[in-house]
C-alpha cells in the first residue's frame, strides 16, 4: 500500500525513530520513500514533525502536504495538521495527551492511549511504537514482519537489549482495539 505520512509530536516523543521505522519498513519491502525530518531548535521538548513517502511508483516530490496518514502525539500538532490531512486520511491520536476528538468528518480517526498503554506496560519511551503498530493493522503500510526485521536493522548493536521492548510495544499498538 502506498502512503504519504505526517507524523507530529514534540521532541522528545520519537517522531523521528517513528519515521526512520516507516522508511525502512518501504525500503525493506521494494518501494520508493522519501523521509523528511523536520525539528525547532530545541530537539527535546521544541516541535518536530516528519513527512515519510512509501510508493510503488517513482515519487516526484519528497513534500506531505495533504497526508493520507497522519500521527499526532501532542495537541498542537494536531491543531496544525488535521486540516492538512486528506480527504478520507487515517488520523492517529495519542488520546493519552490529547483531550479533544478530531473535528473533521471526512477522515477516519484512531484513539489510542499511547502515553498511558507504554507506561502502564513499563515502557514509557515507547509510546511511538505502540502507534507505529496501530498503524500498521489499520491501513497495511507494512507487515509486522517486515518491521520485526526493521527493528533488528535499526536499533544499533550497542542497544540490541532495547529489540524486545519495541517490539512488545508495536504488539500493543497492533492488539489495540
Amino acid at each position: 500500500m502506498a502512503g504519504r505520512m505526517l507524523l507530529a509530536g514534540f521532541g522528545g516523543q520519537g517522531i523521528l525513530f517513528a519515521g526512520k521505522l516507516f522508511t525502512y519498513a518501504g525500503m525493506l519491502e521494494g518501494k520508493n520513500v522519501t523521509n523528511i525530518p523536520e525539528y525547532g531548535p530545541e530537539m527535546r521538548g521544541g516541535t518536530c514533525n516528519c513527512s515519510v513517502i512509501i510508493d510503488e511508483e517513482p515519487i516526484g516530490s519528497p513534500l506531505v502536504l495533504e497526508p493520507d496518514i497522519l500521527i499526532a502525539m501532542n495537541l498542537p500538532s494536531l491543531d496544525r495538521f488535521e486540516k492538512t490531512a486528506a480527504p478520507g486520511a487515517k488520523i492517529f491520536v495519542d488520546s493519552t495527551l490529547i483531550g479533544r476528538k478530531v473535528l473533521r468528518d471526512d477522515v477516519e480517526a484512531f484513539y489510542i492511549p499511547a502515553t498511558g498503554l507504554a507506561s502502564d506496560a513499563g515502557i514509557p519511551k515507547l509510546a511511538n511504537v505502540i502507534i507505529v503498530g496501530k498503524v500498521i493493522r489499520e491501513t497495511g503500510i507494512c507487515s509486522m514482519e517486515i518491521m520485526d526485521k526493521v527493528l533488528e536493522k535499526v536499533v544499533p548493536p550497542t542497544r540490541a537489549h532495547l529489540i524486545a521492548p519495541n517490539k512488545k510495544a508495536l504488539e500493543i499498538g497492533y492488539e489495540f482495539a
